[in-house]
């Protein structure tokens, strides 16, 4: 098979790679910042469901969970399971999971704000909500940000374990070409996709890093 065939088949699972990995992003870091709000909150029973929830994430493989998810509502509802709903398991499985790493990098950078800075907004006559989404929440990026970084170029290679239930992302592709062709040279070009989609992100991150320099 040509190179330039390979490319074009290979697109083909990029194009389902980076779908997994934006809709990942748009669900998990929102839901993230939710969980980290309550690992934080005074209410105890909330505290400690959210505390279990993160361990049980970072506790377990992530392929257990795609598995977990995409086959629970057969196994406990009876539920039929769709073509449709592979792609929504993995999103869920995967939104769930970098959610509870997310809660905790920003429940480390919130409480790196000096309480005096709430004080402070509070005297000049912020509201909690206020407070929170105009002065603290732009720094807590600040100071995030290299940690969501990695986060997120981890995410990059993790797209590839969705192959566990057969969704055709380009490692999967790459796969199933390897072997029809008995030739490595397809896992070689996902290799290099995977290195420039990084290369990308890491680009992006790099560019919003320095534009929040300000806050130093």
């Amino acid at each position: 098979m040509m190179l330039s065939t390979v490319i074009a088949q290979l697109l083909g699972g990029m194009i389902t790679s980076i779908e997994i990995f934006l809709l990942t992003l748009l669900f998990s870091i929102p839901l993230g910042l939710v969980v980290a709000g309550g690992r934080m909150s005074r209410f105890r029973p909330l505290r400690w469901i959210t505390r279990v929830y993160i361990s049980i994430m970072r506790g377990t493989p992530l392929m257990l969970q795609l598995i977990v998810v995409f086959f629970a509502p057969y196994y406990i509802f009876g539920a039929s399971l769709s073509p449709e709903y592979r792609m929504i398991s993995v999103i869920i499985a995967f939104s769930i999971n970098y959610a509870a790493y997310f809660a905790e990098i920003f429940r480390g950078g919130i409480e790196a704000i000096p309480k005096g800075q709430y004080e402070a907004a509070q005297i000049l006559g912020y509201s909690k909500f206020e407070t929170f989404f105009i002065i603290i929440l732009p720094q807590v990026f600040k100071i995030i940000l290299p940690s969501v970084t990695n986060e997120v170029i981890t995410l990059v290679k993790d797209t590839s374990l969705s192959f566990v239930i057969a969704i055709p992302e380009m490692f999967t592709v790459a796969k199933q070409i390897a072997a029809a062709e008995a030739s490595i040279m397809a896992l070689l070009v996902a290799g290099v996709f995977y290195y420039i989609f990084n290369m990308v992100v890491a680009f992006v991150m790099e560019y919003l890093e320095k534009r929040l320099d300000y806050y130093q």
